[in-house]
């Protein structure tokens, strides 16, 4: 283990905007949840059980400083190391009455889609390219939006008794985008314009654990995506292969060249969306092949506590051999901290490739 990066591994909270080290002192465990399709959640917490002036009592039962939809953004480190990891409002409070020990509370947080959870509709949108679902969604609900993707003009897509967060996970993934929210704006973009951390991590340093699967069952040679062209009249078929990811192999053996080496080509057809046009379907095509063949490689791994690695993060992993040393792309985290582990993270990661 490195022991030259030591800093303090308690939480720093602020409430509201206002700091609150009372709060930060008597946390107990905290844990905060990141994936690549958004709605970051955070679960605290506190001791309830203390001084309240001329006798003991719980101490947050009155509401008068956390309450329901308060702001909570969370903290960790100090210095350059020092950075938020989570900022969203209070869903649920919990309280334990454990036999051993003092009453404790627990809050139960959600970053700002949950306004997006929160709102289900069955529309139809005319004419549109998914940047402009995004935009129109996002203006909805008074969001500050930053876009960058590219995508077809659809003559009509339905929202069909989905939640507003669920629509926009499901038409992110057909164009191979992911979402999440910083410094209260709403972005969506690819994974290869997304501007992330660059991390290097060594194993029996800061990487604690780390264990890794490459595995052929979901990777195909070719992915074949069908539909019916109503203006022209004539089925339509797009292909996607290896070349729709060429620039993040970075030198690495594929899953597809694998596959191909090792049993043959595998070709599969997808039937069941429907594309009315070739950019259509070549969109569809392209964001699925991408989906299978990132998760060739997938690993997991427990780190020394680091708030800049976050979900989105292109983090190089060293030590642990010729076959999968290198980059990898960081697709979810789980930041906790408790008395007797302190600051730790947890880290999900996928590329497309081993080392040749």
């Amino acid at each position: 283990m490195d022991h030259n990066a030591f800093f303090p591994s308690r939480p720093s909270l602020t409430l509201d905007g206002r700091e609150e080290p009372n709060l930060s002192s008597g946390i107990t465990s905290l844990l905060v949840c990141e994936t690549t399709e958004g709605l970051y959640r955070c679960e605290m917490t506190l001791g309830n059980w203390g001084s309240t002036g001329e006798s003991s009592d719980f101490l947050y039962f009155d509401r008068d400083l956390l309450d329901f939809g308060k702001l909570v953004s969370v903290s960790m480190g100090v210095g350059a190391a020092k950075a938020t990891i989570f900022a969203g409002r209070i869903m649920g409070i919990e309280a334990a009455f454990p036999r051993q020990r003092p009453p404790e509370l627990t809050l139960l947080l959600e970053d700002r889609f949950q306004d997006l959870r929160m709102t289900r509709r069955t529309r139809t949108f005319e004419d549109v390219s998914d940047d402009d679902v995004f935009q129109q969604i996002a203006a909805q609900h008074s969001l500050q939006i930053e876009t960058d993707v590219e995508g077809p003009t659809y003559r009509v897509l339905a929202q069909l008794n989905q939640s507003d967060l669920a629509f926009l996970r499901e038409r992110a993934r057909a164009i191979d985008a992911e979402l999440w929210f910083a410094d209260d704006k709403l972005f969506v973009q690819s994974r290869a314009k997304r501007n992330s951390n660059r991390l290097t991590l060594t194993y029996g340093r800061k990487l604690h654990e780390f264990s890794v699967l490459a595995d052929l069952a979901h990777q195909r040679t070719t992915l074949s995506v069908s539909g019916w062209d109503v203006a022209g009249k004539e089925a339509i078929t797009a292909e996607s292969a290896e070349s729709a990811l060429q620039s993040e192999l970075n030198g690495l053996q594929s899953g597809r060249a694998v596959l191909q080496q090792a049993l043959g080509d595998r070709a599969e057809q997808i039937v069941h969306l429907a594309p009315f046009t070739r950019n259509e379907a070549q969109s569809l095509a392209d964001a699925h092949y991408r989906t299978l063949a990132r998760r060739f490689v997938t690993g997991s791994a427990i780190a020394e506590g680091n708030a800049h690695l976050r979900v989105g993060t292109h983090v190089t992993l060293d030590g642990i051999g010729a076959l999968f040393n290198g980059e990898y792309y960081v697709c979810e985290v789980r930041h906790t901290f408790n008395g007797a582990d302190g600051f730790k993270t947890n880290f999900q990661v996928e590329r497309m490739g081993i080392g040749r």
